[in-house]
C-alpha cells in the first residue's frame, strides 16, 4: 500500500490538549468488522465486548519526566535535553536530543545545578547526542526532581501536575517511555476490576515508547520505511495467561497499537505469544495481518502515521478511514488525550 493512502485532513481543534477527567469519560466509537457498522459509545462500554476467559493485555511501560533544563557551562546558554534512553547504567551514559542543537558540541558541559551536569561525548543525528552524566547513584532522584513530563510535540503548551498524572496509565510499572501508551490511559483502577471480576484476565506486556511515534512515514513505498526500534519484553507468566486464550479460542484484546507491536515482535511461528525481551522495529502495516490480536483498543491517530496503518492491519482501510471521516464530522478528540476507538 501507499503513504497517499492513509492521508485525511484533521481540523486543528479536534486535536486534544487537555486530559479528560476521570479517564473513563471519554468517548468509545466501536468499529464491528463482522457488518461494518459503527456506533458511538462511551469508554466504560468496552467491558460489554469483553468476555469470561479473554485476555486484555495492557502496556505497563512508565512515561518519565524525560525533558531536562540546563545551562551551558561558560556562555549560560539554556538548553533543553531531552532523555530517549540510557545506554550505559554504570557510566550513566544517555541517548539525548538537544535544543537548540546549534549550541551544542562534543565536550561541552550543560549544567542542571550546581551538582549535577552531563558532558557531551559524540553526535548521533542533527539534534541527536550522546552524554555522560556526572551522577549516578541519586540519578533517578534527580530526574524526578528536576524532569518535566515530556507532552506531545502537538501540545504546545508547558506540562503541569495534571498532566504529570493523566499523562500516564494507573498500572504503569516499568520506567521507560517518553510517550504515554494513550490507550491504556483510559482505563480507571475500578474498570480494572470490574474487568477482572467478569472473569476476563489481565495481562501485562512491556514497550518503552520512544519519540519515533511522533515521526511520520517520509516515502511512498511503505516498504521502504524503516521504524525507529524500541525495547519491549514479555514475561513467561504473562505468556502463559496469553497462551491460555488463545488454546481455549478466547479473544486477545490489546490495548494499544504498541501491544500489538510487543505481541508480534514476540511470535516465531504459530499463534503462540513466547517470553522474550529485546528490541523492536516491526512495521505491522497494510497488507500484512496480525497473528496474536483479536480485538484493539485505540485512540485515534495522526494521518499518514504508522499507528494508523497498524489499525488498518485490525480492519480494511476503507472501513477505518470511514470511521476516520465519522469521527471527524462528529468532533470525536485525537490523539494522546483524545477519545477512544474498539475494532472488534
Amino acid at each position: 500500500m501507499k503513504l497517499s493512502q492513509f492521508k485525511f485532513s484533521l481540523p486543528k481543534n479536534l486535536i486534544a490538549k487537555q486530559p479528560k477527567s476521570p479517564r473513563d469519560h471519554c468517548k468509545l466509537m466501536l468499529l464491528n468488522r463482522a457488518d461494518e457498522s459503527i456506533r458511538n459509545l462511551k469508554f466504560r462500554n468496552v467491558i460489554d465486548y469483553m468476555d469470561p476467559g479473554d485476555v486484555l493485555v495492557l502496556n505497563d511501560s512508565k512515561v518519565f519526566p524525560a525533558r531536562l533544563f540546563g545551562t551551558k557551562e561558560k556562555t549560560k546558554a539554556k538548553i533543553e535535553v531531552f532523555l530517549l534512553r540510557q545506554l550505559s547504567e554504570t557510566e550513566n551514559i544517555w541517548d539525548v536530543v538537544v535544543d537548540p542543537a546549534r549550541k551544542v558540541r562534543i565536550g561541552n558541559r550543560i549544567f542542571f545545578t550546581k551538582h549535577l551536569y552531563c558532558e557531551v561525548i559524540d553526535n548521533t543525528t542533527s539534534r541527536g547526542r550522546i552524554v555522560r552524566f556526572n551522577v549516578k547513584d541519586d540519578f533517578k532522584k534527580y530526574i524526578e526532581r528536576l524532569g518535566k513530563t515530556p507532552l506531545p510535540p502537538y501540545i504546545k503548551r508547558e506540562s503541569t501536575e495534571k498532566d504529570k498524572e493523566f499523562y500516564q496509565t494507573v498500572f504503569a510499572k516499568h520506567v521507560g517511555s517518553v510517550a504515554a501508551p494513550a490507550a491504556g490511559a483510559h482505563f480507571t483502577k475500578e474498570m480494572l476490576k470490574k474487568i477482572h471480576d467478569k472473569g476476563v484476565n489481565i495481562a501485562y506486556v512491556t514497550l518503552h515508547i520512544g519519540l519515533g511515534i511522533f515521526r511520520l512515514v517520509e516515502v511512498e513505498d511503505l516498504s521502504k520505511h524503516r521504524m525507529d526500534s524500541e525495547f519491549y519484553e514479555i514475561t513467561k507468566e504473562n505468556s502463559d495467561l496469553i497462551n491460555q486464550s488463545i488454546y481455549k479460542r478466547k479473544k486477545v484484546i490489546a490495548a494499544g497499537t504498541s501491544v500489538v507491536r510487543a505481541l508480534e515482535s514476540s511470535v516465531i511461528t504459530g499463534k503462540n505469544v513466547r517470553p522474550s525481551k529485546g528490541w523492536t522495529d516491526k512495521f505491522i502495516h497494510p497488507p500484512q495481518s496480525v497473528s496474536i490480536v483479536n480485538k484493539i483498543i485505540t485512540n485515534f491517530h495522526m494521518p499518514q502515521s504508522t499507528l494508523l496503518m497498524l489499525v488498518c492491519t485490525m480492519a480494511e482501510r476503507d472501513f477505518v478511514m470511514k470511521a476516520y471521516k465519522k469521527a471527524i464530522k462528529e468532533n470525536y478528540k485525537f490523539y494522546a488525550y483524545g477519545d477512544s476507538m474498539m475494532v472488534i
